[in-house]
């Protein structure tokens, strides 16, 4: 039983720490659930890393509550997205839109990703290996020599 209850202690402690706080929350389940999917593409100017939705920074929850407030106004999810890149810019997006000032962000890594597969498969391919060269008759003699020296040496 107290294996059960530590069990159940850890599970409950490795469950993710959600920065929204109570009085954030949407009294409509739509409108809070599109607030959520939002906030977790949204990126927190603070921890830079992190979304909106998971970082208790005070900047964070003002995004939060700044798109609550657009979402409850009547705004689509793309018209939120729009007002809060044009006013923070397109860092605040966790994942950046495909466009021209983007392209080498979004284009450069599978390019190198080709190139290196193709430097790779350059470098471990076979080529036409020149037969060595048959030994002369001192390279033999002096190789049997060598030889010889080492199963004497071998020998207790």
């Amino acid at each position: 039983m107290r294996r059960v209850a530590i069990f159940a202690l850890l599970l409950v402690l490795t469950t993710p720490a959600l920065a929204v706080q109570p009085d954030e929350v949407l009294r409509d389940p739509r409108l809070e659930a599109r607030a959520r999917a939002l906030s977790q593409h949204l990126r927190c100017m603070v921890c830079q890393n992190q979304s909106i939705d998971d970082s208790d920074a005070p900047l964070a929850r003002d995004l939060r509550l700044l798109v609550r407030e657009r979402l409850s106004a009547g705004d689509s999810d793309g018209q939120v997205i729009d007002f809060l890149v044009s006013r923070y810019g397109e860092f605040v997006l966790l994942k950046p839109r495909f466009e021209w000032h983007t392209a080498a962000l979004w284009l450069l890594p599978p390019v190198i990703l080709l190139a290196g597969a193709i430097a790779v498969f350059l470098s471990t391919r076979r080529r036409p290996v020149a037969p060595d060269p048959a030994l002369t008759e001192a390279e033999r003699v002096k190789l049997s020599e060598i030889l010889r020296g080492e199963k004497e040496a071998d020998r207790p």
